[in-house]
């Protein structure tokens, strides 16, 4: 497997994790009557925190939607170096340098740690194109 691919994995590991992470929160917070419903009703009120790791969820899902198919086209197209797999790394260590930034509030720095991680994605896709 490529570097490329397996720190796809990685990143789909680190999601997994997120997700776990928000669910058990979630439970602890709200009981497990509103997670389990259908959620025909208005969500209840939730705190800062519990808020911040649902919006890191939803921009993992975001960052994943835009990495995993750059790393596609980078190995399936057979442009995979030292250059993508770096830059698969960047994305990578990125995306787990913003999850406490985003959690703590840590302001400016978590919109420049996502920054490392979309131009990640950009040097992946430019690498599969020249």
């Amino acid at each position: 497997m490529t570097p490329e691919l397996t720190t796809l994995a990685l990143a789909l590991l680190l999601h997994l994790g997120l997700m776990v992470a928000y669910s058990i929160k979630a439970n602890t917070e709200l009981g497990t009557r509103y997670p389990l419903s259908p959620r025909d009703k208005a969500a209840p009120e939730i705190s800062v925190l519990l808020g911040r790791l649902q919006r890191t969820v939803n921009n993992s899902f975001e960052g994943l939607i835009l990495f995993t198919p750059a790393v596609l086209i980078v190995v399936l197209s057979g442009q995979a170096d030292q250059t993508t797999a770096g830059a698969a790394v960047c994305f990578l260590i990125a995306r787990v340098l913003y999850i406490p930034a985003y959690l703590m509030g840590l302001v400016p720095w978590r919109s420049l740690v996502w920054g490392f991680s979309f131009f990640a994605i950009l040097a992946l896709v430019v690498a599969a194109l020249i």
